[in-house]
C-alpha cells in the first residue's frame, strides 16, 4: 500500500506516540506489581505507619512537656513537631525507593527484568512513583494524628510545605538512586547502606537545631544539603512567621545537581554489573 506525501510526515510522530505509550505501559505495570504487593500485606502497610507514629508521639510529648517548663517552647509550637513529620517525608521517601528496588534482589527477580523491555530510567520512574504512593501510606495518617494529638496541622504551612515536600521527595530519589547502585556495584553485602545513607545526614540537615549551632568547619556541609534549607525554611515559618522563598530556590538548584550525579551513579553501576554479569547472581 502507498503512502500519500502528506501521510508519510505522520509516520514519526505516531512511533513516538508509540513509544511513549509502550513506555507509560511499562511504568503502570511495574507500578501496579509493587501495589499489589503492600496492598496484599498488611504487615507491610502497618510497618510504613509505625515508624513515623512513635517518632511523631515521642516528640510531639516531649514538646508538649517543655511548652509547660519553658516560654520559648511555647512560642515554638509545632516546632519539633513539624520538624519530624518533614524528615519522616525524607526518609520514608527514601526507604520506599530503595526497598522496592531491594525486594527485587530479594526474590532474585532483578535478572529477569532486565531482559525485558523494560529501560533504567523506566525502572527509576517507577520507583519514584512507588516511593510517593508508600509515602502518602505512611505519612496521611500520622498527620492527621499529629492534629488530632497536638493540634499541628502541617497543611497549614500552605504553600510552603508543598515547596518543602516537593525538595525533600527529589532529595529522597536522589539518595534512593546512589543507593541502589551501590547495592549493584557490591551487591546484597552493602544491602544495609540503603537503609542507613539517610540517617548519615540527620546530624547535618540541622533538623531540630538552626545551623549555627554546628562547629564554624562544618557549617558549608550543611549548607551543601538541601534539607537543610528546608527546616531553616520551617523555622522561619513557625519563628519569624516568614516564608524565605530564596531558601527553597536554592535548595532546589542543589536537589537539581544531586538528582543528576544520583542517576547518573545508577546507570553507571547498573551498566557495570550488566557487563560483568552480576544481575543474575544478585540474589544469591
Amino acid at each position: 500500500m502507498m503512502l500519500g506525501p502528506a501521510e508519510i510526515p505522520r509516520l514519526p510522530r505516531l512511533k513516538e506516540q508509540s513509544s511513549i505509550a509502550a513506555s507509560a505501559g511499562r511504568i503502570w505495570g511495574m507500578v501496579l506489581r509493587y501495589w499489589y504487593v503492600i496492598r496484599s500485606s498488611w504487615p507491610r502497610t502497618a510497618e510504613l505507619i509505625y515508624w513515623p507514629l512513635v517518632q511523631m508521639l515521642m516528640w510531639g510529648f516531649l514538646q508538649s512537656y517543655l511548652a509547660q517548663t519553658t516560654s520559648f517552647a511555647v512560642k515554638a509550637a509545632g516546632l519539633f513537631i513539624g520538624a519530624v513529620l518533614l524528615w519522616d517525608i525524607l526518609v520514608r521517601s527514601q526507604l520506599g525507593f530503595a526497598v522496592a528496588f531491594l525486594e527485587e534482589i530479594w526474590s532474585r527477580n532483578l535478572g529477569h527484568l532486565m531482559m525485558t523491555p523494560l529501560r533504567p530510567a523506566e525502572l527509576v520512574v517507577a520507583l519514584m512513583v512507588v516511593s510517593l504512593l508508600k509515602l502518602m501510606v505512611a505519612m496521611v495518617p500520622v498527620a492527621l494524628l499529629a492534629y488530632f494529638f497536638f493540634g499541628f496541622n502541617l497543611l497549614s504551612l500552605g504553600l510552603a510545605f508543598a515547596v518543602f515536600f516537593a525538595n525533600l521527595v527529589i532529595m529522597s530519589w536522589s539518595l534512593g538512586l546512589v543507593a541502589t547502585g551501590v547495592v549493584l556495584r557490591w551487591g546484597l553485602g552493602a544491602e544495609s547502606f540503603a537503609w542507613l545513607i539517610v540517617f548519615v545526614f540527620l546530624p547535618l540537615c540541622c533538623v531540630y537545631y538552626p545551623v549555627a549551632t554546628l562547629p564554624g568547619w562544618l557549617q558549608p556541609v550543611a549548607l551543601a544539603l538541601p534539607p537543610t534549607y528546608v527546616f531553616e525554611g520551617l523555622r522561619a515559618i513557625v519563628l519569624d512567621g516568614t516564608f524565605v522563598g530564596h531558601l527553597m530556590l536554592e535548595a532546589f538548584a542543589l536537589n537539581v545537581v544531586y538528582f543528576v550525579l544520583g542517576f547518573a551513579a545508577f546507570a553507571y553501576f547498573l551498566q557495570s554489573a550488566r557487563v560483568h554479569g552480576t544481575l543474575v547472581q544478585m540474589g544469591e
